[in-house]
């Protein structure tokens, strides 16, 4: 069962979300919080797997939520569920360490899978936010990002860093897995090293230092 917390300022919004959820078999709403303050201590005390996280919100916004969240042991995994796609908060989303970024008008379907995908470990983002990291990769100097990019990658291990090239190519860890004939829990294993060693909160972050990299 994947356990499931709504932090929303807007009731209706937390409603909707509740009954949508409320469907899935293998899905568990377990709390509701109206600002990232009370989403912290919600997820404290429910624990939840993943947070289904809005941005603007009065006293803690998401994003600082959500910072806060992966500057803890063993956080959950966050989707941040907005009505804005600028470039910016889709950038200041994975710098906080948001593991999938999604519309609030995006299908109902999509959102159930989105929250199935990053309790596996993997990373959604919607297409717009993925043009908007796109965006960001072309419109920086390209020959200081590859070099800083590079340097970063020399600390992996030749095996890490064919993960990390599936990760940017956006492979699921059981994609991975059978491309490059491993077990699942190995490339989890891997994933985690990539993690600590790259110093990144999650895996849209080490997507774009592989792409900054140019191996991508």
């Amino acid at each position: 069962m994947i356990r499931v917390l709504l932090v929303d300022d807007d009731p209706l919004v937390r409603s909707a979300l509740t009954l949508m959820l409320g469907g899935q078999s293998d899905l568990e709403v377990v709390g509701e919080a109206a600002d990232g303050e009370e989403g912290l201590a919600q997820v404290a005390q429910h624990e939840p797997d993943v947070v289904l996280m809005d941005i603007r919100m009065p006293v803690m916004d998401g994003l600082e939520a959500t910072q806060v969240l992966h500057s803890r042991p063993s956080p959950p995994a966050v989707v941040v569920l907005t009505t804005f796609d600028a470039d910016d908060h889709v950038l200041r989303a994975v710098a906080a360490g948001a593991d999938g970024f999604l519309l609030k008008d995006t299908a109902p379907a999509d959102i159930v899978g989105a929250i199935r995908t990053v309790a596996a470990g993997d990373a959604m983002l919607s297409p717009s936010a993925t043009r908007s990291l796109v965006s960001r990769l072309r419109g920086s100097s390209p020959s200081a990002r590859t070099s800083t990019a590079a340097d970063r990658l020399t600390v992996l291990t030749e095996r890490e860093l064919e993960v990390a090239v599936c990760v940017g190519r956006g492979l699921s860890n059981s994609e991975i897995a059978s491309e490059l004939y491993l077990s699942i829990p190995t490339v989890k294993s891997h994933v985690s090293r990539l993690l600590t060693k790259l110093e990144c909160t999650n895996r849209v972050q080490v997507a774009m230092v592989v792409h900054d990299a140019g191996l991508v």
